[in-house]
């Protein structure tokens, strides 16, 4: 039973993975700090053989050791790094969290595959694009307008120098705006899709930044599971975007969720609020995944399907905490967030 070593295994990228994985006969080693996401979103009805999960920080002290203790005794023959803290928006306020987070983190990572030899997936994000024209090509100069979209670039360089010097292989992919469930719909600060059906069974308004016109393309995230699956031995060195072409704004996911909230005999309301540090427009170019032959990669999200299914998965929930950060900066923190 070949392993596979899962960063951020309890988030929404990670936890579908695992059991995709599971499900194709792999051994997964998950690796997570439960900062985004909870354990109980990893599958239960496997054996000790099938699955391990590790409770660690990353960024922690002890990090390398543990990670380096890992990879000796799995010997794990690809490293899937999809550990992060998402918030574009809170980015900014979080700067000392946010670099410690995403790029301390993930250095640690870097240094176990490259000592190793365990070729690296690296999840990285359509935010290193910041707010050019769109769709978003892999081939434009990235122009991050936020410290999160810093940190994955700079993630992105880090790997690419590792393999040009110690012969890193990788793969980089930059995903946006993935959904379905076991996503964290207790985060205040992300993930919009859970933010708005959270507020819904709250009997909250759904906040709306702006005018509500900004838009982005929501990707289920099934349709990720099978290219990410053939990256263990394919397309070294290589860049893709990846996700939906079909965008939607704001106002329109709300009139969505409202509408599959109706359904389940909820009433949904949204309020305008201040408009917050973003790229207006955030959607990619696909066609370079969905021309490697190797990857086959389609999509066909069905936004309404997908919100459906998360409103289902979601009213069966436990009530638990919703997340709030220690800021670090005060200075033109939205009224919504204080």
């Amino acid at each position: 039973m070949k392993s596979v070593i899962i960063t951020g295994c309890v988030g929404l990228i990670g936890s579908h993975f695992t059991r995709h994985l599971l499900k194709s006969g792999y051994r997964v080693i998950g690796i997570d700090d439960l900062s985004g996401g909870h354990v109980d979103y990893l599958p239960k009805d496997t054996s000790f053989e099938q699955i391990e999960f590790h409770l660690l920080n990353l960024s922690a002290e002890n990090a390398p050791q543990r990670l380096n203790d890992i990879f000796n005794r799995e010997k794990p023959v690809a490293c899937y790094h999809f550990a992060a803290y998402a918030a574009e928006g809170l980015s900014p306020f979080i700067r000392n969290y946010n670099y410690t987070n995403n790029i301390l983190s993930s250095v640690n990572v870097v240094n176990a595959c490259v000592n190793h030899d365990v070729k690296l997936i690296f999840t990285s994000s359509m935010a290193v694009y910041g707010d050019q024209q769109t769709p978003f090509t892999e081939n434009m100069t990235p122009r991050p307008i936020d410290p999160y979209g810093v940190a994955k670039y700079a993630v992105e360089q880090d790997i690419r120098i590792a393999s040009v010097q110690h012969g890193l292989r990788y793969t980089i992919l930059r995903p946006h705006n993935v959904i379905g469930i076991y996503q964290n719909i207790w985060d205040r600060y992300r993930n919009v899709v859970g933010i708005f059906i959270r507020k819904v069974l709250n009997d909250e308004p759904m906040l709306i930044y702006g005018d509500g016109n900004q838009t982005r393309a929501f990707s289920d995230i099934k349709y990720c599971m099978q290219p990410l699956e053939k990256l263990m031995t394919v397309c070294d060195g290589c860049t893709f975007n990846i996700g939906s072409d079909k965008s939607y704004s704001l106002n329109e996911l709300s009139d969505i969720v409202e509408k599959v909230a109706r359904k389940y005999s909820r009433t949904a309301s949204r309020k305008y609020v201040q408009e917050r540090h973003e790229a207006k427009h955030a959607e990619c170019d696909h066609s370079m995944i969905k021309d490697d032959r190797n990857l086959c990669f389609y999509d066909n999200t069905d936004l309404e399907q997908t919100v459906d299914e998360m409103f289902q998965w979601a009213i069966t929930q436990p009530v638990r905490e919703q997340k709030t950060m220690k800021y670090e900066i005060q200075k033109g923190m939205y009224e919504y967030w204080k």
